[in-house]
């Protein structure tokens, strides 16, 4: 080899060298995988042996061989190794996603931290504690116990789990950086001037030299760039706007999405964002996305109680599958969910910012507030806005569920602000903190017939011709229609109260109503069919009374308990893993759902022969394009055709029409169906209504 030749290949591993001490790009190590696992009594009792493996993300009851259970008063200890294949650089951040019950770090046998949160993210600063040198590391974590927190901190009391399985249940990753680091950025669309609002935390280690911040904006799905350049300051916060050429806003119906790439010349971050922004208009008791009335349909996901389901298995952390289920539940026309008592993985709200889906996110707090004070919420909501307010997808900050305290306003007070987008809050059952949000409300009105008052009516009929605006708040069970104890809108986010598990036997909650409804000796195929039919029923009152900005039916996903102790609410699949609703439920709501609706005003259990009904027919249109079809009812007694009866109907764009129909009843008795059609696309929307013809 000539001196020419070698001096140049000098002087490349020499460029390469320096290129690696001083690389711009963010290293992200992650930790997801099989990790050694074992167990003992205490956090002082480090095991001496790991026999067993766990993966990373789940929980340990996936631990291979099988954890101790009941899950109390034990430690979870996961144990990996690792390394850093080059210079150890200023930042080594571990991050932990989210984690139960209780979090402690060790590494190289040193310990880092702990954190004692259970649904925002766990981090350590691990750059004193690594080996260097490519030197092996050993990260050990430990885990505790539902029933081990202190009496502050929010341990996700639910009154229908049992189990409170603890496990790193979200990534786990290491991030490589050098100074200045990115901490956090926060993204804020507005709207009105084609611009995004831009703040951003930076870790500095003390120096106060100027930052040299470049920055980069593009369309996720193209590539294309929006906006590009530098800019100079001082400090450790930034705060800026960009333009975004030929925005483009995000919708459910349009989930577009951005990038915002920041670097300092040594750390890059990257986020994805939406240009969207949502409120609500109290005085027409709708929400607005992107400045236009927006009707939410939709549905609730119980992921902590998923979490006890016996069919679990490894599904919540198979994201092909959760990407299916949402889908599948835009095939019902919702564009709406509420994480319900609980947060799933992060992932799960990437799906829903890049499928489409405006999520009611609510904490995990329902009635187990212990020793919990506004002060201690405010730390861990602001951890959790922190993590979230990228997602173009989370439009409501949820601060609990149906709980009466004032901890949780105060909170919502101290934090609000710290929102650049300044979503609305759910207080609960508790008031609301402002003009500006919203409210949750129950109106469980079929828990009616666990003691019905004796009548040969059908059950629901005086519910129904009565209740017309949904309760606010706890008496929801005893429903004062006249009564409004605030003037904020309402979203209904759980209602109907007539469950069943997947395998068609009732609930603890539902046993004496369908003993009500049908008998003792009722099969599981006329519950099934019984409950779909009520809850469409449900669904199209509320939806066509316009007293709501949303109607979001629970639950889309849960648990189905059948052995002791059984459960108390139910999902409605048939085959949760390979996302299969039971059947009845799915023709039934699907329509009730439909984007243009439909409901006849009637609900009696039995009409006289050759009656003549004025019937009222609600048909209202969540679109912002008009809509005209011809209305068809039929009346059926059995295979028998009875009547038939065809009247043109035309619907503005977010508009509702009446129509009032002269329906005069066969000359005929027995059991009967009437059914009201139009058509919506190329699918069939479909109510119907039963009852019985009598002398």
């Amino acid at each position: 080899m000539n001196n020419k030749i070698r001096s140049i290949i000098l002087l490349f591993v020499i460029l390469i060298s320096g290129c690696t001490q001083n690389k711009v790009k963010r290293e992200v190590l992650s930790l997801n995988g099989i990790w050694e696992f074992a167990e003992s009594g205490s956090f002082d009792e480090i095991p001496s042996e790991f026999a067993g493996s766990v993966p990373v993300p789940g929980l340990i009851d996936m631990a291979v061989p099988k954890a101790d259970t009941p899950y109390t008063d034990k430690v979870y200890w996961y144990r990996k190794s690792f390394r850093i294949d080059e210079k150890l650089p200023d930042v080594a951040l571990l991050k932990i996603y989210k984690s139960m019950y209780h979090t402690r770090v060790i590494l190289n046998k040193k310990p880092v931290g702990e954190n004692y949160y259970c649904f925002t993210p766990s981090y350590f600063d691990l750059r004193q504690f690594l080996n260097d040198g490519n030197a092996e590391n050993e990260l050990l974590i430990a885990i505790g116990c539902y029933n081990n927190l202190p009496d502050t901190i929010l341990n996700g009391h639910d009154f229908e789990r049992i189990n409170y399985i603890p496990g790193i249940y979200d990534n786990l990753e290491i991030q490589l950086a050098g100074y200045p680091f990115i901490e956090n950025i926060q993204t804020a669309p507005d709207l009105s001037r084609n611009m995004v609002r831009i703040k951003s935390l930076f870790r500095t280690a003390g120096k106060q030299d100027e930052i040299k911040l470049q920055y980069n904006i593009k369309e996720v799905s193209t590539g294309k760039v929006v906006s590009e350049g530098d800019t100079t300051f001082k400090g450790e916060i930034i705060d800026f706007r960009l333009p975004i050429a030929d925005c483009k806003l995000w919708s459910p119906e349009e989930p577009f999405l951005y990038e915002l790439k920041l670097s300092t010349g040594r750390d890059e971050k990257k986020v994805k964002f939406g240009m969207r922004s949502f409120s609500f208009d109290k005085e027409k008791n709708v929400a607005l996305l992107n400045g236009k009335p927006y009707y939410m349909r939709g549905t609730n996901i119980s992921i902590l109680r998923f979490f006890e389901d016996p069919v679990r298995g490894n599904l919540p952390w198979d994201y092909q599958w959760a990407a299916s289920l949402h889908k599948k539940f835009k095939s019902m026309h919702w564009n709406t969910a509420r994480w319900c008592i609980g947060f799933p993985p992060e992932r799960w709200y990437e799906i829903a910012d890049s499928v489409g889906f405006l999520i009611h996110d609510e904490f995990p707090l329902w009635a187990g507030m212990r020793n919990v004070r506004a002060e201690h919420l405010v730390k861990e909501y602001t951890a959790w806005m922190e993590e979230r307010w990228n997602h173009p997808c989370v439009v409501i900050w949820d601060s609990q569920n149906e709980t009466i305290t004032p901890e949780t306003g105060k909170a919502i007070a101290l934090v609000r602000g710290l929102d650049l987008s300044d979503r609305p809050w759910d207080n609960g059952w508790s008031p609301p903190q402002s003009e500006k949000d919203g409210m949750e409300t129950h109106p469980y009105l079929m828990d009616y017939l666990i003691d019905p008052k004796g009548t040969d009516k059908a059950p629901w009929t005086d519910l129904y011709t009565k209740i017309r605006i949904p309760q606010n708040g706890p008496s929801e069970r005893s429903p004062q229609p006249d009564k409004e104890e605030y003037p904020n809108p309402i979203i209904i986010n759980e209602y109907e109260w007539l469950w069943l598990n997947r395998d068609g036997s009732p609930t603890t909650l539902t046993d004496k109503v369908y003993e009500r409804l049908l008998g003792k000796n009722s099969t599981k195929e006329q519950r099934f069919e019984t409950y779909a039919k009520i809850l469409a029923m449900d669904t199209e009152y509320w939806r066509a009374h316009r007293k709501c900005a949303g109607v979001l039916y629970f639950t889309g996903l849960g648990y189905s308990r059948t052995t002791h102790p059984r459960g108390q609410t139910c999902d409605n699949f048939k085959d949760v893993g390979n996302i299969v609703f039971e059947p009845h439920f799915e023709q039934y709501m699907k329509s009730a759902f439909a984007p243009v609706g439909l409901m006849p005003d009637m609900w009696n259990a039995r009409y006289k022969m050759n009656s003549e009904l004025n019937v009222p027919f609600y048909v209202f249109n969540d679109t912002y394009t008009d809509f005209s079809d011809t209305l068809k009812v039929t009346i059926f007694r059995g295979n028998e055709l009875l009547k038939e009866i065809s009247h043109p109907v035309s619907v503005a764009a977010l508009g509702r029409e009446i129509l009032n129909i002269p329906v005069k009843m066969p000359d005929t008795n027995g059991a009967c169906i009437l059914s009201a059609s139009i058509t919506y696309g190329s699918e069939k929307v479909i109510s119907r209504r039963e009852f019985e013809l009598v002398p």
